[in-house]
């Protein structure tokens, strides 16, 4: 699996559409300081879902959205796409092409879509991390990443190492589940704790349902039994 083209609009200082067809191989992007050759790291770090600000170079969503120019007005929104060959299926979806993109507003919104298809960061990730292709992993080397990652704490450079080795997909779906496990004991308690704030007034119910049965047996048994000597009267009363 390799990246196939990266296209990019509106992010940081591409304002225009822009494209790059990366062929099989090594290529190498050049260029002077200043050209933006490291947008072009943090436009594929961004697509593939990666949410640090300080990683990015920016503080907040609008920051990675071109900002204006004397020749240009500032744009609303950033888009990169980023091809992937999936030729050899690597990635769990049956397509030789996936597309990645990501779009960002200003307000701070989020959209991500793979293959044209609107699906959620969670989905990208999932995706992804099959792989050992994420947001963080060996794939992205970033200006500085080799000193950030000498400087970062052990819990911090585990986590890196099991983007890598592709295992954050699987730690991602037992975290998921694990929630969901602790969401079903918590309903689980509340219903008890219904049930026994329930209980008392279902037993005053049933007693009261008992004493309702017997009151009504009682009423039939009266009836019969006036039914019994009105029809005695009438019978002596006829005699006579």
């Amino acid at each position: 699996m390799r990246i196939k083209r990266v296209v990019i609009q509106g992010f940081k200082t591409f304002a225009k559409k822009t494209e790059f067809e990366f062929d099989p191989g090594i290529t190498a992007i050049v260029g002077p300081n200043g050209s933006g050759k490291s947008n072009v790291v943090d436009a594929v770090r961004w697509c593939l879902g990666e949410q640090s600000f300080s990683l990015l170079r920016s503080k907040k969503t609008s920051d990675v959205i071109f900002s204006g120019s004397d020749k240009r007005a500032r744009l609303s929104m950033a888009q990169v796409s980023l091809t992937l060959d999936n030729s050899q299926q690597e990635l769990p979806i049956d397509f030789e092409e996936v597309e990645i993109t990501r779009r960002a507003y200003r307000d701070g919104g989020n959209e991500y879509l793979i293959n044209g298809q609107q699906v959620r960061l969670l989905d990208v990730t999932e995706l992804l991390a099959q792989t050992g292709l994420g947001k963080r992993t060996y794939a992205v080397v970033g200006q500085g990443l080799i000193d950030k990652v000498l400087s970062l704490s052990p819990e911090e450079r585990r986590s890196l190492f099991e983007e890598a080795a592709g295992i954050t997909g699987y730690q991602a779906k037992r975290t998921k589940t694990l929630r969901q496990l602790e969401a079903t004991e918590q309903n689980l308690t509340r219903a008890q704790d219904i049930i026994a704030e329930l209980s008392p007034r279902l037993n005053y119910l049933r007693r009261q349902a008992e004493r309702a049965n017997e009151r009504q047996q009682i009423a039939e048994d009266l009836r019969d039994m006036l039914r019994q000597w009105y029809g005695y009267r009438w019978h002596t009363t006829l005699s006579n």
